[in-house]
């Protein structure tokens, strides 16, 4: 029922449930208040009842983060190239998309201090596949001190309508950032918070890389983000930080942001 329920939502409704239901924000029944009520609608007694029965359906959040205790070095190898990180590479027991062949297997490093994150299965997008039309998180992974990273995977037809699109298919990197922003930032997309771009080539695969700051965003403050395209999917690294986070952490994720491949 709930996977039916968010099916009819908006595009820009799904994306704010899926940000807010990641980070356990969302007001359960009984704690709405004024502030998010802009004109009075008038219901009948039955109407607002069903509605109150149906919202835990859709706004529970998702399992508790106690999916974190243990650190990512407890079960993941050293980084061939660097011993402090360890290497995390993406298969199909994973998730939902790499189990339906919708995302190829993808890579990246991480400090073994960091925690994974359990994905609720509404925004794992294991209701939909192989046949997504919205975006979804693949994994997430947070340090309380550092910050946190996580891969978005989209539907490449919501970027373009050609099969088998490579980036440089969709457009320029702004382009593309015009799209991919607000999975960015958790929220809006502003292009003037849009602070450097570059294009890195490994092997015959392109990714697009941007540094923004966002001062408004849900996701931290500061952001590095990483986009390529493979298959029917446009795939995105973000890591994210706080002010405070980014002091000490901004090489580390850095790395990690350089690190990811498909």
């Amino acid at each position: 029922m709930a996977a039916v329920l968010f099916t009819a939502l908006s595009s820009t409704s799904k994306f704010w449930l899926t940000q807010n239901l990641s980070s356990n924000q969302i007001p359960l029944c009984g704690k709405f208040s004024n502030k998010y009520v802009k004109h009075p609608i008038d219901v009948s007694r039955r109407e607002f009842l069903k509605g109150v029965a149906l919202m835990p359906m859709v706004l529970s959040p998702p399992p508790s983060s106690d999916a974190r205790e243990i650190d990512v070095g407890a079960f993941l190898p050293p980084a061939p190239n660097d011993p402090s990180f360890v290497i995390f590479k993406a298969s199909s027991k994973d998730t939902p998309a790499l189990r339906a062949g919708n995302v190829q297997p993808y890579q990246f490093i991480i400090p073994p201090s960091w925690k994974q994150l359990r994905i609720a299965n509404i925004l794992s997008g294991n209701y939909c596949q192989p046949k997504c039309a919205e975006p979804w998180i693949e994994v997430k992974f947070e340090d309380e001190k550092q910050g946190k990273v996580q891969v978005v995977a989209s539907p490449l037809i919501r970027l373009t309508n050609k099969p088998n699109a490579t980036i440089e298919d969709i457009g320029s990197p702004e382009k593309v950032i015009a799209s991919l922003g607000p999975f960015v930032t958790g929220n809006t997309f502003d292009p003037e918070e849009l602070i450097d771009t570059s294009v890195e080539k490994l092997g015959s695969q392109t990714y697009y890389k941007y540094v923004l700051e966002t001062p408004y965003a849900l996701t931290g403050t500061h952001n590095l983000a990483k986009a390529t395209a493979k298959g029917n999917t446009v795939v995105l690294f973000v890591a994210s930080a706080s002010d405070k986070q980014w002091q000490s952490s901004q090489k580390t994720l850095q790395a990690m942001l350089d690190s990811f491949q498909i």
